[in-house]
């Protein structure tokens, strides 16, 4: 490796000027990435692989060189999936909180837990709404919060 790092060096330098020149897509690249991969027999130790996710997605990444539409579309899909996942979140709120508010007819009450006076206290059915209630909270906070990458 020692003899041969001068020209190493130098054709990489060469590569490196000639892929300025160019207009390269993110397919290219990426196919590219895989062919000096596999040329390297590049294998990444498991305390690296964040940062290897991490370049991986740089591919993308739109700069003067390379298109940003796979990335465009990546995170497209992923805002309109949260902004659906927080609707759902709030109408499953609103209908628990109905649920609860609202009275049910005498046959859709199910046992009594706990009474409040002769005729009125919490119900399996209101224990069933808060429960619609706390998932509804979940998949708003869900589509709030960002997933945190481990």
């Amino acid at each position: 490796m020692a003899e041969n790092k001068g020209e190493i060096d130098q054709k990489m330098n060469e590569l490196i000027a000639l892929l300025a020149k160019s207009k390269i897509d993110s397919e290219t690249a990426k196919a590219m990435r895989d062919r000096l991969n596999a040329a390297l027999k590049y294998s990444t130790p498991k305390n690296e692989q964040a940062e290897t996710s991490l370049n991986d997605f740089s591919i993308m990444l739109p700069n003067n060189q390379f298109d940003g539409k796979p990335l465009k579309k990546y995170v497209r899909a992923d805002r309109l999936s949260k902004i659906v996942l927080a609707v759902i979140g709030v109408v499953m709120i609103a209908l628990g909180l109905a649920m609860i508010i609202m009275p049910a007819p005498h046959f859709f009450e199910m046992y009594t837990i706990f009474y409040f006076n002769r005729d009125d206290g919490i119900t399996i059915m209101d224990v069933i709404s808060l429960l619609v209630v706390l998932a509804g909270v979940y998949f708003f906070i869900r589509g709030l919060i960002p997933k945190r990458s481990v």
